[in-house]
């Protein structure tokens, strides 16, 4: 039986609510550094020089539902903190996430 092979996906939202995400900032990275661990997380971080709190985050998923059901355990979805959501599937052909793209050869 043949594997299919995990889909990356960049995924964007913002935060509107700032006391609740400052009370629930730590949670979340705790919930971010499990995702690194996990092979999950390829790499995120917030957007800078926007008046409102938002991130981005690279990861990779069997397919768009399982990608929803992981963000659905992030404290911050947990909390109700995650607006704005948007998940695209992406193909990193060329750079740094090569490895995780349809060509791992076209560096």
């Amino acid at each position: 039986m043949k594997v299919k092979p995990m889909q990356t996906y960049i995924v964007t939202y913002e935060h509107l609510d700032e006391a609740g995400w400052q009370q629930h900032v730590m949670s979340h990275l705790g919930w971010l550094q499990d995702r690194v661990k996990d092979g999950s997380l390829l790499a995120s971080g917030p957007f800078s020089e926007r008046p409102v709190k938002s991130a981005l985050l690279v990861m990779s998923a069997a397919d768009a539902e399982s990608l929803e059901a992981m963000i659905a355990t992030d404290p911050f979805a947990v909390e109700g903190l995650i607006d704005n959501t948007t998940i695209n599937a992406w193909d990193p052909i060329f750079g740094a996430f090569n490895a995780h793209s349809s060509m791992p050869s076209a560096r």
